[in-house]
């Protein structure tokens, strides 16, 4: 008994397991909040794109020598206001306009990396992320953004929840849909930028889609899906932490890959929506 305790005591003996730890799970579950409306609009693509997108902040920023946080995020609200601009206007499709300004601003973060000479540790760190690297001023950067974050959901939840069911008739009933649907873009861009040294700009859109992906599979209320959805992803930094001290990995690739684990198990075998259990039921349910 005391070699278990010991093992599951073993990394949070070390502060910068702690800090990460912190980290982690806060971005998991803001993200997966946020996350409920990207999976409820069918957004995931713009999802994958703010991450992408705020490259080319970071790298004006680190070529500037200024924060590359703040760099990240004004290159993220940007692209995310441009993209609701954009489309609004009727002439392209929502996911064209996606499509152009991120590739757009990815190229610029690129452009600028290659006339870098001494770019590597710092800045691609934000690239593949470095749960592990956190500072604490790190941590209370992503505590006060991501509380912010869900103060405002909290706050517009039924506005937030009537626009992405049905805009037209949310429009009907007098609420200024342009306004939140820009104020759901800007949340995305806010927690994009707490992400992006916890897990680094490839890998975000996991934590923004995978953990609410998977509670929508086990639960039939927008409440319930961001709720358990946050479990998820909270455990899933437990867990990937874990994965990260024993296997010698990257911390921030083991935890998306146990969201990921998540997401298959309930695939397959949530009730009533799980690929096996429907055919176990079909199965039951013929003569």
């Amino acid at each position: 008994m005391s070699e278990v305790i010991d093992f599951l005591k073993e990394p949070w003996t070390f502060e910068f397991m702690r800090r990460g730890l912190l980290a982690a799970a806060l971005v998991s579950v803001v993200a997966a909040v946020v996350g409920s409306f990207v999976i409820l609009k069918g957004m995931a693509f713009i999802g994958d794109a703010l991450p992408h997108a705020s490259f080319g902040g970071v790298a004006v920023a680190f070529a500037l020598g200024e924060n590359l946080y703040v760099g990240g995020g004004i290159a993220a609200l940007v692209t995310a206001l441009l993209i609701g601009f954009i489309s609004r206007r009727g002439v392209i499709r929502h996911d064209t306009a996606i499509g152009i300004l991120f590739v757009g601003m990815f190229a610029l973060g690129v452009l600028v990396v290659s006339r870098q000479q001494n770019y590597t540790g710092d800045l691609f760190a934000f690239v593949f992320g470095n749960v592990l690297a956190v500072s604490w001023s790190d941590v209370w950067l992503t505590v006060g953004i991501g509380l912010a974050v869900l103060a405002v959901v909290a706050l517009f939840y039924k506005e937030l929840l009537f626009t992405s069911y049905d805009p037209t008739m949310a429009a009907a009933a007098g609420l200024p849909v342009a306004s939140i649907q820009y104020g759901l873009l800007a949340l995305l861009a806010l927690t994009t930028v707490i992400a992006l040294q916890t897990v680094g700009i490839v890998l975000v859109v996991a934590l923004l889609v995978t953990p609410a992906a998977t509670a929508q599979l086990l639960t039939r209320s927008l409440r319930g899906m961001m709720a358990l959805g946050a479990a998820l992803g909270a455990a899933s930094s437990v867990v990937g932490l874990y994965i990260a001290w024993y296997g010698d990995v990257s911390a921030s690739a083991a935890i998306v890959l146990t969201a990921t684990a998540m997401f298959l198990a309930a695939f397959l075998f949530a009730p009533a929506k799980g690929i096996l259990w429907r055919g176990a039921q079909g199965r039951a349910a013929s003569p």
